[in-house]
């Protein structure tokens, strides 16, 4: 039998955690560049990136509203990414 040790479950966990930011990082990074080229919003792909992504960056629009922050650049990608970034930096130092 398989002795996993108390160390080990730590690792996979970081890393498990990393590589989940990463990809949804990948994810709004991909929606971002999708909406300068696609125009066609039904677009199945589209959709399963905006449906993906959405929950993420609503709360970083709606933010960037109330402050005031508002025009023709949406930066709420940008401090999605960043803000995955602290939480997961956050989470993996703690653990």
């Amino acid at each position: 039998m398989i002795e996993i040790k108390e160390g080990d479950i730590m690792w996979i966990l970081k890393v498990s955690i990393y590589k989940f930011i990463s990809f949804l990082n990948f994810l709004i990074i991909a929606r971002a560049l999708a909406s300068w080229f696609v125009r066609d919003f039904s677009n199945p792909i589209f959709r399963i990136l905006y449906n993906l992504t959405e929950p993420i960056l609503s709360p970083f629009r709606n933010l960037l509203y109330r402050l005031g922050i508002e025009g023709a650049i949406d930066f709420s990608p940008l401090l999605a990414i960043v803000a995955l970034d602290f939480f997961a930096r956050f989470v993996i130092t703690i653990l």
